[in-house]
């Protein structure tokens, strides 16, 4: 179990990695057909869990991720959330439970000393539309440029340079680094020579941004004790049932790739 009301306390750094679009069927084939080697050598041992998300496409299912909701396992049983906006006085809140006293996550980490940090992937963080400010005035710094988006071959490794210059200015200071991962996100036929999108071009894009987030995380931790946190924010259907996209609430969009840990 993660005491993340003891790794907050200590203003360990955390960094939290939204894959977007990422299918929990994509990550656990990738996985297991060795397609990810680096993210193996870092996911806990059981690899991804099977979570489902609170939200079927990427506003509002970060809007809960800030709120405190992570995606929850598919049973009645649930482990102590990592963090909670303060509930009402009836409700017990479990001592692992970093309980924040403010509007979102990000604000609340502020009042801990935090500077957190956002690198955008998908438009919604962006600020080339109103819904393109929502998340990202959430947070002390927001960075995105079209580099880091979906069409860009080499959007994660612009993503992953730029996460750890931002790093590298607050490597003394307590930090919440936030990455929304784009590749994984339509479009990615290009990764398969090809402008057709499938769960195939899924798992070739994810086998891409694999080698920068693993630099990533293997260069973070071999300096501070870090807490990490990787899901999807939802799935993508690619004709299931007749279904395309996202905002439907079919399993292939609902089931996501979680995992969470502390290395360093």
């Amino acid at each position: 179990m993660i005491d993340a009301a003891d790794i907050i306390g200590n203003r360990d750094p955390i960094l939290f990695i939204t894959l977007d679009s990422l299918r929990y069927d994509t990550a656990r084939s990738a996985l297991d057909d060795g397609m990810t080697p680096r993210l193996a050598g870092l996911l806990p041992d059981a690899g991804w869990e099977r979570r489902q998300t609170p939200g079927t496409f990427t506003l509002p299912a970060h809007m809960a991720f800030f709120s405190g909701f992570l995606p929850k396992l598919p049973q009645p049983e649930q482990p102590a959330r990592l963090w909670e906006c303060r509930p009402p006085s009836f409700k017990a809140v479990p001592p692992e439970t970093f309980v924040f006293d403010a509007p979102n996550l990000l604000a609340g980490l502020g009042q801990h000393g935090y500077r957190t940090a956002c690198v955008g992937g998908v438009t919604y963080f962006s600020r080339e539309t109103p819904l393109g400010t929502v998340l990202p005035d959430m947070f002390d710094e927001d960075h995105w440029c079209p580099a880091f988006c979906s069409p860009e071959p080499n959007s994660t490794r612009h993503q992953v340079d730029r996460a750890l210059e931002i790093a590298d200015l607050f490597d003394k200071q307590a930090l919440f680094l936030f990455i929304n991962v784009s590749a994984t996100h339509v479009p990615h036929g290009h990764y398969l020579g090809d402008s057709h999108d499938s769960t195939a071009s899924q798992r070739a894009a994810l086998a891409y941004a694999d080698q920068h987030l693993g630099r990533l995380i293997t260069t973070l931790t071999s300096r501070r004790r870090w807490l990490i946190i990787l899901c999807a924010d939802h799935g993508d259907a690619f004709g299931e049932d007749g279904f395309h996209g996202r905002g439907i609430a079919h399993p292939v969009v609902m089931n996501v790739p979680y995992a969470a840990m502390v290395r360093g």
